[in-house]
């Protein structure tokens, strides 16, 4: 009970953005730990702690990069850990926290509600626990469901339906969170004919990569049908919807473009189709193949790490620079060149604050990832292009790899786990933590313009 108290003095003080990078990096060390249990490994198979570590930092940011294999180093107890630390990383560690604090009958204060806040990047702390509680649903349902259909299916693949609804689980919340992990060390290459189970994927990725508020939203619209009420949907949903279809649909048909004379040569139209659609969902974060993307030529994989590095939308399993920061990026591209000095979008403008900080999220993540790929690419044994793949898979928590991962040195993977939790936390909670407290400026200087461009 002292410890428990002399704690809460402790970090009384903390902001409440260092209290939930402490949290994450708490669920890191304790994760680590538990996958370095026993119990948790196969008959006569050791694992070190930095590959313990990095294990659960890929999980804990649901990233999905390996240096071991998933399916030869776990039990099904390991398995069974490693799912719950996936749920806390898709989820959010407060969500869960809240989750757990409604269950024990806790009342959630107004500390936990900016800690909510912060994790699931609201701006108000209005609605924050029913929000919360209505994530956990939905996702867990999906979850749920997603199971249920691919255990089905996969009894058909498996011999026995305990093997064939624990891959289907797994897989289910693996697509899910937008881990990427897999059970066959072959990713999803086995389904690359099966359009059922394909469609199953890229339906729960989209579930963990659209963001969690518009899930809400789309749950509340089809509860308020019958209502006389006209329901409204925020100027994040219609944002993030129309910008995730659009890198969606554009990305779905560059993937075709930059591989219609190599890849897809001899591939039928519905193959094309699938491969490209597939590949342009999985690149928002969720890092499930249903092929070697060594197969793509050198432009395509080029093109799949940009979009890595865009990610999902805020407010979801995704890391990258999120889908909303593109967007604002490129309409004030747009407004800029035709000379407007404000962003209007769906009858409503943007804030000021909200575009420097886009411009802010994008410069810092550009920066981080070229000094990242810089770094990588004296220390470690790979091509230019590998080190860059590799780089915006785990900065945008996504988990596609040429290969590069499994080979990694002890400090390669110790750069790449502190990229994963940054593309997990965010670049702007990231920030946060340095920025000092805000303070009324005493003195004022002439302005000047300065040439720029």
């Amino acid at each position: 009970m002292r410890t428990f108290k002399k704690i809460q003095l402790k970090t009384k003080g903390l902001s409440t953005i260092q209290l939930i990078v402490i949290f994450y990096f708490s669920a890191l060390v304790i994760s680590t730990l538990l996958l370095k249990i026993p119990m948790a490994h196969r008959e006569n198979v050791s694992l070190s702690f930095i590959d313990a570590m990095f294990t659960s930092a890929s999980a804990i940011s649901v990233t999905g990069l390996s240096v071991i294999s998933i399916k030869d180093t776990f039990s099904n107890f390991g398995i069974f850990l490693l799912c719950l630390i996936l749920q806390l990383g898709g989820l959010g560690v407060m969500s869960l926290s809240t989750f757990l604090w409604i269950m024990l009958g806790k009342k959630v204060g107004l500390k936990e509600r900016q800690l909510i806040m912060i994790d699931q990047n609201q701006s108000n702390l209005s609605g924050l626990v029913q929000l919360a509680k209505r994530i956990l649903i939905i996702f867990i349902s999906f979850e749920f469901v997603g199971g249920i259909i691919l255990g089905i299916r996969f009894l058909e693949y498996h011999e026995g339906t305990l093997s064939a609804f624990k891959h289907g689980f797994f897989a289910s919340i693996s697509a899910t969170t937008n881990a990427g992990f897999d059970l066959t060390n072959k990713s999803l290459s086995s389904f690359s004919g099966d359009y059922f189970v394909q469609t199953v994927i890229i339906l729960l990725m989209i579930v963990g990569a659209i963001g969690f508020p518009v899930m809400v939203e789309v749950y509340e619209f089809f509860i308020n049908l019958n209502s006389r009420k006209k329901f409204h949907f925020s100027l994040f949903t219609k944002l993030t919807t129309i910008t995730f279809v659009f890198l969606t649909v554009v990305g779905a048909l560059f993937i075709y473009i930059f591989d219609s004379q190599h890849f897809f040569i001899n591939k039928s139209w519905h193959e094309s189709f699938f491969y490209s659609l597939f590949n342009s969902v999985t690149t928002k974060s969720a890092g499930l193949a249903t092929m070697d993307i060594n197969d793509f030529t050198p432009s395509n994989q080029l093109f799949l790490s940009i979009l890595m590095f865009i990610g999902g939308s805020p407010s979801s399993a995704s890391g990258g620079i999120r889908t909303t920061t593109f967007a604002i990026i490129i309409l004030s591209i747009i407004y800029y060149a035709q000379g407007k000095s404000s962003i209007k979008v769906f009858r409503r403008e943007l804030l000021s604050e909200d575009v420097l900080k886009s411009f802010i999220v994008i410069t810092t993540a550009a920066l981080l990832c070229l000094f990242s790929i810089l770094v990588l690419s004296i220390t470690e044994n790979g091509t230019v292009l590998e080190v860059i793949f590799e780089v915006s898979s785990a900065f945008g928590t996504n988990g596609l790899s040429l290969g590069l991962t499994p080979r990694l040195s002890t400090f390669g993977q110790i750069l790449i786990i502190i990229l994963m939790f940054i593309g997990r936390v965010g670049i702007v909670t990231c920030l946060l933590i340095l920025r000092g407290k805000s303070s009324k400026e005493k003195i004022k200087y002439p302005k000047e313009k300065v040439p720029i461009g």
